[in-house]
């Protein structure tokens, strides 16, 4: 099976801190991974790595085939899909929601002078129409909910046709119905056969899509755990994960997390029989 990326040794290191601590980590072009961990494990650092947007300190990075160090990143970039708050903080608020998606063809994110052919328009309407969004062509992305921005940001990464996908939280801020759109259509995604490598960073089981194959969970910068999600997604992995006792439950390939023993209350002697 042809890997999308495979990372070996990989540290990354800053005055007075460890990001990344010797990571291993190889993904398949036909799997969809997620990545947990609690703030500070080192996700979104991870994601960089993989984006080409950040080097390691130390370890070997291929991507699509290339080694990091090796390739002019600007090229390799083209073809990775990213989204991500800072993505969005960079989007003009006045840009119509058809030119940000459009402007990916140029990897800019607010349009100017640029010539964009059919080919362009067509790619950007299509895209639109398969996320649902088509009608909010015409509305400036300042003007959007989060649950609209989050899927507006996912349609201008796919709209590149991208090898490799990495979605930065694509859950954060949204409502409960908010999410449960995204993620039916974030689940149509990775069940079709057509689309790319898939990197979903999270902090909540809870936003794992059906259909995700394999997941990644990081503490402190290291790998707690790897591999396919049915045998590696466990309720001790989670508890060493997050540092705390945490109960895994599963449900029709959706999963549900809380801390364990959450909501008892200390027996008192009027609740056994005895006496206050």
């Amino acid at each position: 099976m042809p890997a999308a990326f495979e990372l070996s040794k990989v540290s990354v290191v800053r005055p007075g801190k460890t990001l990344l601590d010797d990571i291993s980590w190889t993904v398949g072009d036909d799997e969809r991974w997620v990545v947990l961990g609690p703030n500070g494990a080192g996700k979104t650092t991870l994601l960089q790595i993989v984006g080409a947007a950040l080097h390691p300190t130390s370890g070997t990075v291929d991507i699509l085939g290339d080694r990091l160090g090796q390739v002019a990143v600007a090229e390799l970039r083209t073809r990775i899909g990213h989204t991500s708050t800072k993505v969005a903080e960079r989007i003009p608020p006045a840009e119509s929601v058809r030119d940000v998606v459009l402007s990916a063809a140029y990897g800019v994110t607010g349009r100017w002078r640029e010539e964009y052919d059919d080919e362009d328009e067509v790619r950007t309407d299509q895209t639109l129409g398969e996320w649902g969004i088509a009608a909010l062509a015409g509305r400036t992305f300042g003007t959007l909910s989060e649950g609209e921005r989050k899927r507006v940001l996912i349609a201008r990464a796919l709209m590149t046709d991208p090898e490799l996908l990495l979605l930065d939280e694509p859950g954060a801020g949204l409502d409960l119905g908010a999410r449960e759109d995204l993620l039916a259509s974030l689940e149509a995604l990775a069940s079709s056969a057509g689309s790319p490598a898939l990197v979903m960073v999270s902090h909540h089981v809870e936003e794992i899509p059906v259909g995700f194959t394999h997941v990644l969970m990081l503490r402190d910068g290291r790998a707690v755990a790897q591999g396919p999600i049915a045998q590696t997604l466990t309720a001790e992995h989670l508890s060493t994960t997050f540092a705390q006792p945490i109960q895994l439950d599963h449900d029709h390939g959706r999963y549900a997390a809380r801390r364990a023993g959450y909501g008892r209350r200390a027996m008192r002697p009027a609740d056994t029989g005895g006496n206050a």
